[in-house]
């Protein structure tokens, strides 16, 4: 099974169209209706509320306002347990914090009376001075959290008094010492702006009370048990109060790992005993959801004049909006997953803080902070090899780590890398030697090529982890039980895969049944770009020990010891004679009569002490226009080692998809906002979605270097993905007319602007 490109197990369903998501899944036909009344303020504290003509509205429920809603402090985020994260939310606070931020909740027997009440809900506001500058957001007048019952399970220099979320530091070696040996130093500030995650499915949320009135929350997210938490906190209840499922999610990108819908329907729903739901608009999930953290860089790297760099040194501001949530880690990732594979550079100094602002919340955003800081320091060692002279593929064969490379700021010996392979095969891809650095087509268009390398992780090592149950049911087949989550990407058929060889049968024996926090066992969920690796090594343990029980059994079936039978697709063998054999449905059905019977069932754990490695080369060829500065990508090429490659099919789609991603962030995405910080790009009619016309060709190849750690020698693919179109396309920029764009995205004006700039420079 492994190596196959076998369709996805839900295919079917999705094609056919089957009542699978959320929104299909309510049945009550008395379920109440949630709209959240928002803030039209950046900034402001809350006077007065009256909600009093809007409570006489025919089918008006309840109102709730900040009086009526538990006085805890919980986080959005979907981190592992403890959160490295702020405890800064509430359901409903007399503060609203960014325009969107929620005021009231009315509940309702119909959209009709909920939308027309929300306009007779009248609020006094006291207006505060706003900050929506990531730079100068430290030491601001205005403190977004002033309140002092803010939690922080870990210590990362949370003082919400000066808008400091947390500060961070990555090194190793004396960086002033090695820049003094440097024939070469540059220094540049970058900027990268925020993201939207643009899924098809706006956030919602669904719930009850069961029988046994406990609270059922059907979700669309990427993690029910964190989900579970979070919302469990919110309304102050114990998680054994609540149960949650997760369905088919009509994509993510990391923003379905907040807690957003779900705590307001499980709230509405304990206090009313009602079924209720709460859907999302689309201006909504732009306007109050998640977004890309907005960053900002100041690099400085040095090298000799021979390409071998000394130091690099990063100092960063992470721009995590309104609350806390997943920026303390973003911060870390933009180091900690990027700067390894430069960890033979003697010396490496990152220093990152995150701040709160009054804009929309940022949160996990495909990529993680690895985006963000794959451009900055790909592009600085590119410009750097500009000013050298020497090609950049040159650059980072020569300071790029290899397998084996352990110690400095690696936390584990890399045991899988291929990085030669990578990179020379992208050349040869591209066409790299013949187009490099540019072709002139006309009198104004210009062809180039650039490139970037990157790498990511695979899970979080030593708190994420996963367990999972393989039971062999009466008639033979099995089932797979996993608190994972599939966000369209296929992780249920891989999984399905995984189970399959590791009990040599076939897919269509396999069952795979996920995120229900009641059926299945504890997983991480979809984040992190764990699912494939962790969750597959807790199905190999498992299996094993299932695969051990069935034998044991069929020994005393057959009275051949165990050694001489083989596990098949259907039944029990004898090695060396297949015609001695038992059905695995006769042991199936045995399994659970009589008194000494046992269900033929296995639980086993994963949890990752390593995180290793995937790598990408990713290269581009663009055209320009010099008389616009318009920038069109022809071809982009993505060579990914992902170890073994569990499903050709399945991961060229994440490749694709990835890349299509990273060129939306290169040249056309930004959140843009009004200078009284409302969001200005809140439909697809202003924020700017790359189409399949827009991307060119995407060209993608696997070069897997296998690992040892990894279920049949698999890594991450999810998240690598993304990283390198950005550094790619400012290269490609920069060969074809000799300018670096370092502030995302790159558009025609910025190309334009800056060509014009470099020419009176010049005159």
């Amino acid at each position: 099974m492994i190596g196959k490109g076998i369709r996805k197990v839900d295919s079917e369903s999705i094609l056919s169209g089957q009542p699978i998501y959320t929104d299909d899944l309510v049945f009550h036909k008395d379920v109440l209706i949630i709209k959240l009344l928002r803030s039209p303020h950046a900034f402001a504290r809350i006077k007065n509320i009256n909600i009093d003509r809007a409570k006489k509205v025919e089918g008006i429920v309840e109102i709730y306002t900040y009086k009526d809603v538990p006085q805890v402090r919980y986080s959005e985020s979907g981190e592992s347990y403890p959160d490295p994260t702020p405890y800064d939310r509430m359901l409903l606070e007399p503060i609203v914090r960014y325009v969107g931020d929620e005021v009231a909740i009315i509940v309702g027997e119909d959209e009709v009376a909920v939308e027309k009440a929300m306009k007779l809900v009248k609020v006094e506001y006291e207006v505060l001075e706003p900050v929506l500058d990531l730079i100068k957001a430290e030491g601001h007048s205005s403190i977004i959290h002033p309140e002092d019952d803010i939690f922080c399970p870990f210590d990362f220099g949370f003082n919400g008094k000066k808008n400091i979320v947390s500060r961070f530091k990555l090194g190793k070696g004396d960086v002033e010492e090695e820049f003094k040996n440097c024939d070469l130093v540059i220094e540049r500030t970058y900027h990268t702006q925020a993201q939207a995650h643009c899924m098809m499915e706006t956030h919602r949320a669904y719930s009850y009370i069961d029988a046994n009135g406990r609270i059922v929350v059907i979700s669309s997210n990427q993690s029910a048990y964190h989900m579970r938490r979070q919302t469990a906190k919110a309304i102050g209840l114990p998680v054994s109060k609540l149960r949650f499922i997760k369905p088919r999610i009509g994509g993510g990108f990391g923003g379905k790992n907040v807690a957003l819908a779900e705590p307001y329907v499980a709230f509405v729903t304990w206090k009313t005993k009602r079924p209720s739901k709460l859907i999302y608009t689309r201006k909504e999930t732009f306007a109050a959801s998640t977004s890309r953290h907005e960053m900002k860089f100041d690099v400085k790297i040095g090298s000799d004049l021979e390409g071998n760099i000394k130091a690099i040194d990063i100092n960063s501001i992470n721009n995590t909006g309104a609350y806390g949530a997943n920026g303390t880690v973003v911060t870390m990732e933009a180091a900690q997953n990027v700067l390894p594979v430069y960890n033979k550079v003697p010396a490496i100094r990152y220093r990152g803080k995150t701040v709160y602002t009054n804009i929309v919340s940022a949160g996990p955003l495909r990529g993680y902070g690895a985006t963000q800081g794959t451009f900055i320091t790909d592009t600085a060692i590119n410009e750097l090899s500009s000013k050298l002279g020497i090609e950049p593929v040159e650059i980072k064969l020569n300071n790029t780590i290899r397998k084996g490379a352990e110690g400095g700021i690696l936390k584990n010996p890399i045991k899988s890398l291929n990085v030669e392979k990578c990179i020379e095969r992208g050349k040869e891809l591209i066409g790299w030697d013949e187009k490099y650095p540019n072709k002139e087509i006309n009198s104004t268009k210009v062809r180039a090529v650039g490139m970037s390398i990157a790498i990511h992780g695979s899970g979080i090592a030593n708190i994420d982890s996963a367990t999972v149950i393989v039971q062999m049911v009466e008639d033979g087949t099995y089932i797979l039980l996993t608190g994972s989550s599939d966000l369209g990407t296929g992780s249920d058929t891989v999984l399905a895969q995984i189970t399959a060889e590791s009990l040599n049968t076939n897919m269509d024996r396999i069952t795979v049944y996920s995120g229900d926090t009641d059926a299945c066992p504890y997983d991480t969920g979809a984040y992190a770009s764990c699912t494939t690796y962790l969750t597959g090594n807790a199905i190999v343990r498992a299996c094993a020990e299932l695969k051990d029980k069935i034998l044991k059994i069929a020994e005393a079936k057959l009275n051949i010891p165990a050694l001489f039978l083989e596990l098949k697709e259907d039944r029990v063998c004898h090695k060396e004679d297949e015609s001695i054999y038992v059905f695995l449905s006769i042991l199936g059905q045995e399994s659970v009569l009589g008194p000494d019977s046992e269900v033929l069932m296995a639980n086993a754990t994963f949890g990752m002490p390593e995180s290793p490695r995937p790598f990408i080369a990713g290269f581009v060829e663009i055209e320009l226009d010099k008389s616009t500065g318009e920038v069109k990508v022809i071809n982009y090429v993505a060579v990914v080692d992902c170890g073994t490659v569990i499903n050709p099919n399945l991961a060229r789609i994440q490749v694709e998809g990835g890349i299509t991603q990273g060129i939306g962030l290169a040249l056309y995405e930004d959140v843009k906002y009004s200078d009284s910080g409302r969001l200005l790009t809140d439909s697809f009619i202003q924020y700017n979605v790359p189409s399949k016309k827009d991307i060119g060709d995407i060209i993608v190849e696997f070069q897997p270097d296998y690992e040892p750690t990894g279920p049949f020698g698999a890594k991450s693919i999810g998240e690598v993905v993304i990283h390198t179109p950005p550094p790619a396309i400012a290269n490609a920029v920069y060969n074809a007319v000799g300018v670096y764009i370092r502030d995302l995205p790159i558009t025609s004006e910025k190309v334009y602007m800056a060509m014009k700039e470099s020419k009176d420079n010049k005159d």
